[in-house]
């Protein structure tokens, strides 16, 4: 077995990679709970190249080798966000909500592909995305269980607490929205 490499890519560097990991993407969302085709990964490719240039943008990569084996990104929320009024049934008060561009990084997107699952690489992934921001916390989605079993072992595990309920759009899955506060400026 040879030394998992990391990579981490910030703004449009990040934007750039998309081919590089995408194949790892196709990968691991054609597989239940995603059963993700063609359709679904086009909607991904045109998502990625919008969310590629919003503010605070950072991706990482994880390699064996060559092959990009795992992939995680995500970016600061933006004043106007959609975000937290996804959430159905509970009301969050306006500090909660509120975001000044700084505030919140969202993760998008965590994935290792299936053969290099169960080797630290997902934590090693999240801690490498997280290194160094300035954020007072940290945001996702995420299926709920049991479809998404060890992933929500692994961010509890990291300190991450369920909010409530997202459905982010029209004919979305019902998501689990999680969050991890952090003091601002805290080092991961």
């Amino acid at each position: 077995m040879t030394e998992i490499t990391y990579e981490r890519y910030e703004g449009p560097d990040a934007a750039a990679q998309l081919d590089t990991f995408l194949p790892a993407y196709e990968e691991v969302y054609v597989e239940p709970p995603y059963c993700e085709g063609p359709r679904d990964v086009a909607e991904f490719i045109d998502h990625y190249q919008v969310q590629a240039q919003r503010p605070g943008m950072r991706l990482v990569l994880a390699r064996d080798e060559e092959d990009v084996v795992g992939f995680t990104y995500g970016y600061y929320l933006a004043p106007d966000t959609r975000w937290w009024k996804n959430l159905q049934d509970v009301t969050l008060p306006d500090d909660f909500t509120r975001e000044d561009g700084r505030r919140t990084f969202v993760i998008i997107e965590l994935a290792v592909r299936k053969p290099w699952r169960r080797r630290g690489i997902a934590a090693e992934l999240h801690a490498r995305l997280l290194e160094g921001l300035g954020a007072e916390r940290i945001t996702l989605t995420m299926r709920p269980e049991p479809e998404a079993a060890p992933a929500q072992s692994a961010y509890a595990a990291w300190g991450y607490q369920n909010v409530g309920v997202s459905h982010p759009w029209e004919e979305a899955p019902l998501y689990n929205c999680m969050i991890r506060e952090l003091r601002r400026g805290q080092a991961l």
